[in-house]
């Protein structure tokens, strides 16, 4: 690869990065409000809004994944956990600060709203962890294991297999600290799980797209990637 085209994918990579690391704050910002869903009249789905998001950080990172490697994958996902603690971070220290009398958003408002709980965010940052390190290993076994054909096997099975894990970590450990009711565990999870699911089921035409376009973009064989 030529030395321009390896910039380009440089800025390529920064920009898959940076779209990572916005889906998963923002996912962080919205989470407390819960919405219902019910396409067609056939299934009633019940999911935190953070729940709408979240399923774009894999597409990301199997992109990633499969142009950039392994390494860069994990980076990216470690670059995440450190943007989401510093965000949180700042709107801790946002809802410490007493409103001025003219503000137009209350402490009591701004804190309904943007109000973070520490075993909420314990558990958000414990299952996205794990979530993500599980999809991009789960990832490059399959593309190892099929020598780098079937997209669609790895895209899916290792999102799928990932999110198995988010979202049954998440719930309990907020039920395990008292956030949610137990009762409400096996409901969010069943709505979680399958919106998680017919999600990554639908991305994979996206996936395929943008990988395509990719590799002939910078001339990669099958099972090749832009080393360093």
């Amino acid at each position: 690869m030529d030395i321009k085209r390896k910039q380009e994918s440089e800025y390529v990579y920064l920009i898959l990065g940076g779209t990572f690391i916005a889906l998963l704050v923002s996912c962080n910002l919205i989470f407390q409000k819960f919405i219902t869903w019910n396409p067609f009249g056939l299934y009633e789905f019940q999911f935190s809004a953070g729940l709408l998001p979240y399923p774009l950080t894999f597409l990301v990172t199997d992109i990633i994944s499969e142009i950039y490697g392994e390494r860069k994958a994990n980076n990216v996902v470690k670059a995440g956990l450190i943007a989401a603690l510093v965000v949180m971070g700042i709107v801790m220290i946002a809802q410490a600060a007493p409103a001025a009398d003219f503000s137009p958003v209350n402490d009591p408002t701004f804190s309904k709203v943007f109000g973070l709980t520490l075993p909420a965010v314990c558990a958000s940052m414990a299952a996205y962890l794990v979530a993500q390190f599980i999809d991009i290993r789960v990832f490059h076994f399959w593309k190892r294991l099929t020598k780098g054909k079937h997209l669609w096997i790895r895209n899916n099975f290792s999102t799928i297999f990932s999110q198995l894990f988010d979202t049954a970590i998440v719930l309990l450990l907020l039920c395990a600290l008292g956030t949610l009711q137990w009762q409400a565990f096996w409901m969010l999870f069943a709505s979680s799980f399958l919106f998680k699911v017919i999600f990554a089921l639908l991305d994979t035409p996206l996936f395929y797209i943008l990988v395509g376009v990719l590799k002939k973009r910078y001339h990669l064989k099958e099972n090749e990637e832009i080393l360093d």
